[in-house]
């Protein structure tokens, strides 16, 4: 909402007011990207504390704000949900990853070590987890998008270098057995952020910052082996 000049000027006129008063100078205004950035950020923690699924007053409330001003600057509640999609879900998502996986340079062990452990570092975050679970309990807004986002740039590859490590040329689409295992491997690692944001429960000894790495670590070798052993050459 814009001000007009004479209420423009009004605010500039209290201002001038309070610090003749009190000698001490009023709180400089926020500009648009900054307060449009407070309501996401609060938005964000909203979320990953009470869900996604509530009503609008309910969410004003919570965010310290009237319904005038969210509606500014997110005309929807769907609008305000994808924008909290985007910064905390695909602005997190690494070109680098993929670059990482296509190196022929590497085998397939030591990509699926050197993404999962990155990418465990990147999104296993308190927002992340619990706002893509709370998604998956309401509307699926946030993490059909998300999924999709796996399906389309992360799993193929995935598959890929698992068929390259198996010893198994072929180029065919993933067969839903396939998915599946390597689902089992993916969400593996994401119960270690399940663990820690939902339930409360510490998995090692914090005391040891190399625990985690290792985690990930053995169940990619797991992984690894199962998967030879199930997919050899000529089998579907």
């Amino acid at each position: 909402m814009t001000m007009s000049f004479a209420q423009d000027r009004n605010a500039s006129n209290s201002i001038a007011t309070e610090v003749a008063a009190t000698g001490t100078p009023a709180r400089r205004r926020m500009s648009t990207a900054d307060r449009k950035r407070q309501i996401l950020d609060r938005a964000i923690q909203y979320f990953a504390k009470h869900g996604i699924d509530g009503q609008l007053r309910n969410l004003t409330k919570g965010l310290g704000v009237t319904h005038t001003l969210l509606y500014h600057y997110f005309p929807t509640k769907d609008a305000l949900i994808k924008a909290v999609y985007e910064d905390v879900f695909e602005s997190r998502w690494k070109p680098e990853w993929e670059q990482l996986l296509d190196d022929k340079h590497l085998s397939p062990e030591e990509k699926f070590n050197a993404f999962y452990i990155d990418y465990s570092n990147t999104v296993l975050t308190y927002d992340f987890v619990r706002i893509l679970i709370f998604s998956g309990l309401s509307d699926h807004s946030i993490s059909d998008r998300f999924f999709e986002l796996l399906r389309d740039r992360l799993l193929p590859r995935l598959i890929r270098e698992t068929r390259k490590h198996c010893g198994r040329n072929t180029r065919g689409k993933p067969s839903q057995r396939e998915l599946e295992f390597l689902m089992g491997l993916h969400g593996g690692i994401f119960y270690i952020g399940m663990r820690r944001w939902i339930y409360g429960q510490a998995i090692y000894d914090s005391g040891n910052p190399n625990t985690e790495q290792e985690i990930i670590q053995d169940r990619i070798r797991s992984y690894l082996i199962s998967a030879k052993t199930l997919f050899t050459t000529g089998t579907k």
